[in-house]
């Protein structure tokens, strides 16, 4: 069971929190900012009506003989009714003496010689922006200040502000938003390179050990090389394994068919009945290890060439008629007949090689497991974009119970207690029709008589 490496969390999620919190903090400081910059454009545009207005009343303020007096001009008061709705007041005093508009309207406290000085106080209930502009005169030969003190409520610059906030709002929102999907989008941008590589490595055959080779972000360089020397080294340990299997299996194959010949060979010259059992055994023995290590060697070979399919164009159905009229002596020794049902239209892209090797394990598996006088039937037929090679027997078929564990290595079944063999041939049949992108199906015949083993080739 392959063991599942505990998980630190999503890297993608995480890289997705960091930018949205920093364009979090971003939308704040930039609402906070707009608005700022929002409040004191409207504080500015008010003072500098403010200021406009004070000094059009103070320009209009003359000296005639010994009295101060004021021609107030409509334009000084009225220009600050056409921005907004807010109440304007007035307040002119000379030398600390009230002259004319509002008695109790507040100047500026740290008033103090000529100059002009903004100020924001509350009159009459309500918070007003004033400014107090300053200029000295000559009134009955004595140096004297005049004040003139122009206030408007602050209603229309708060109404400004409060719309400006809401802009502000709205921009730090959208620009949060567009942060967001920036976020999101850059997360999965950058996670992408990693989410490949482990889908090229994820969509390989168990023995596909060919080295990254795409191109990768240079902070992934180390990784991909790392993982490259290690499937190198696994590589490396597989092949020196499966050639260590086939020449085992070579060279024990060789001796035994040696010793084989001499067993037959002393049991034709053995009278004893003890003795001729004990030979019959040994040669069962032989036969059955030879037969392990010749299919050893054909798993080897299978393993191999699974890794580099010679492909070409195979006629399934003459690859077959070919394997049949091959094995027709070996199955008439048990009187059984073998029955070939073959399409013409049965050509497909694969290695030859492999796919006989895997019907011959297959029909092998029904010409051991056969009674006598029974019939074996091989059968080539196209089922739409598919082609389903199927052998039925009549061997009893498969148990209803663990029929997938048959495709195992070295797993049998049964009903094989007598008979030669070694496990590996479903096996060898599963893997080549994986390798073409097939697969082994097991299933018993409708009268459940004979077992039928598919090998399907899409």
């Amino acid at each position: 069971m392959t063991e599942i490496p505990q998980s630190s969390g999503s890297l993608s999620r995480r890289l997705t929190l960091q930018l949205m919190s920093g364009a979090a903090i971003l939308a704040t400081m930039l609402y906070f900012v707009v608005l700022n910059v929002a409040r004191d454009l409207a504080e500015t545009s008010q003072d500098n009506i403010l200021f406009a207005s004070a000094t059009a009343i103070l320009e209009a303020t003359s000296v005639q003989g010994e009295e101060v007096e004021v021609d107030i001009p409509y334009g000084a008061l009225s220009m600050l009714g056409n921005v907004s709705d807010d109440r304007v007041f007035y307040r002119i005093s000379v030398a600390d003496t009230f002259l004319t508009g509002y008695r109790d309207l507040p100047q500026d406290p740290q008033e103090n010689g000529a100059g002009s000085r903004y100020f924001t106080d509350t009159y009459k209930g309500e918070s007003v922006r004033a400014i107090t502009v300053m200029r000295r005169i000559s009134l009955n030969a004595q140096a004297a200040d005049v004040a003139v003190t122009v206030a408007q409520t602050r209603t229309g610059q708060m109404a400004t502000v409060a719309r400006m906030s809401q802009v502000a709002l709205i921009s730090g929102a959208g620009f949060f938003t567009v942060a967001a999907v920036l976020a999101v989008l850059t997360a999965r941008s950058a996670i992408r390179p990693l989410n490949r590589l482990a889908g090229s490595v994820s969509r390989r055959g168990p023995k596909d050990m060919r080295p990254v080779i795409g191109p990768v972000p240079s902070e992934m360089v180390p990784l991909v090389t790392s993982l490259n020397r290690f499937m190198a080294r696994l590589k490396t340990s597989l092949t020196r394994s499966e050639d260590f299997i086939a020449e085992a299996a070579h060279r024990v194959r060789t001796p035994l068919a040696t010793v084989r010949t001499q067993a037959e060979v002393l049991l034709r010259r053995v009278d004893r009945e003890e003795n001729r059992h004990s030979l019959r055994e040994m040669i069962r023995a032989i036969d059955e290890s030879s037969r392990a290590a010749g299919q050893l060697l054909d798993h080897a070979m299978v393993t191999y060439r699974t890794d580099h399919l010679e492909r070409e164009r195979i006629d399934l159905a003459e690859l077959v008629r070919e394997l049949v009229a091959r094995l027709q002596p070996v199955a008439e020794l048990k009187d059984l007949t073998l029955v070939a049902d073959l399409e013409g239209d049965a050509w497909l892209h694969g290695d030859a090689i492999l796919i006989q090797n895997a019907v011959r394990n297959i029909l092998d598996n029904a010409i051991k497991y056969s009674p006598r006088e029974r019939k074996i039937t091989v059968s080539v037929k196209r089922d739409g974009e598919s082609i389903n090679l199927q052998v039925t027997d009549e061997a009893g078929g498969f148990p209803t119970e663990g029929s997938a564990l048959l495709t195992e290595r070295f797993a049998r079944g049964q009903n094989s207690a007598g008979t030669v063999g070694s496990g590996l041939g479903l096996t060898i049949a599963k893997e080549v029709a994986e390798a073409h992108g097939g697969s082994l199906i097991l299933n018993n015949t409708k009268d459940g008589g004979g077992a039928c083993v598919t090998l399907q080739f899409v």
